[in-house]
């Protein structure tokens, strides 16, 4: 069997090399991903009793570090402190 030509040879170290890479950089993906998304991260706790204004319903609710954050169907931002409550601060959304 005849050798392969330079250009030939040069472009099948190429392949190789990128199937080697993309191989690699796959694996170290779906470890990121597995280490990263597989711990228990503590959930956030409820407090006892929120206290929305007159005729407000909730429209979303999400946690910050030391904050729970109301957004009211009216178009209000309602900021609580974890021991709940009544708001802390009330913004109007524009």
């Amino acid at each position: 069997m005849p050798a392969l030509p330079a250009d030939l040879r040069f472009l099948k170290i190429l392949v190789t090399t990128l199937m080697v890479v993309m191989i690699v950089g796959l694996l170290t993906i779906v470890g990121l991903l597995v280490t990263r998304l597989g711990g228990s991260e503590r959930l956030p706790t409820l407090p006892d009793s929120v206290i929305l204004p007159e005729g407000a319903a909730p429209a979303a609710v999400t946690f910050a570090r030391d904050w729970l954050v109301v957004v009211t169907d009216a178009g209000e931002i309602l900021l609580y402190g974890p021991e709940g409550g009544a708001p802390v601060s009330t913004t109007a959304l524009p």
